[in-house]
């Protein structure tokens, strides 16, 4: 019999200053049985940082075709791909041409600067994709935030993150990795 997932509740109030946008998120969760509670919460950190009315979760790692978070317009075209951990150079130039914007939120520490020494060259020319890295030691604060049902909030301001409940509050720092380049007026 196949393990199913673990459905986590959040109620995520977002106040990002740096969008103008303020508002209240009631999420359902599922954990895929072979995810951490670390990438769950990198999930959850890239929903806030682009949350929007559209934003959705994917079906998740046990679907090849579909990202951890997307946001589709009216047609159905894919207007954002955002994938977390290390995805594979194949998926990514894939997402990239499905989709008009592709983020990767890369976490792990060490391994993650080794995933990326190993696709970064294969992926310079693609103009849609950012990569972020998101510290280990804040990955792992961010983890200790899990609870079957959270009640959290994230403000980001001047490119300060900050995540928290009630009791504890994580500053995430982001570094980016790859940008896309700047249009050419």
């Amino acid at each position: 019999m196949a393990l199913k997932a673990t459905i986590f509740k959040a109620e995520l109030q977002i106040a990002d200053m740096d969008r103008n946008y303020y508002h209240d998120h009631a999420l359902t969760i599922a954990r895929h049985p072979s995810e951490t509670d670390e990438r769950m919460m990198v999930r959850l950190l890239a929903y806030a940082l682009h949350a929007d009315e559209a934003l959705s979760f994917g079906k998740g790692l046990s679907t090849d075709d579909e990202p951890d978070l997307w946001r589709k317009d009216l047609t159905g075209a894919i207007e954002l791909w955002i994938d977390v951990g290390q995805p594979d150079e194949k998926r990514l130039r894939r997402a990239c041409g499905r989709a008009h914007e592709v983020f990767v939120y890369s976490y792990g520490g060490h391994g993650a600067a080794i995933w990326w020494d190993q696709v970064g060259r294969k992926l310079e020319r693609s103009r849609n994709l950012t990569v972020v890295s998101v510290p280990s030691t804040d990955s792992q604060a961010l983890a200790k935030l899990a609870q079957r049902n959270m009640q959290l909030n994230c403000t980001i301001q001047d490119e300060q993150i900050w995540l928290g409940d009630t009791q504890d509050r994580v500053q995430v720092h982001l570094s980016r990795i790859k940008v896309p380049p700047a249009p050419l007026r």
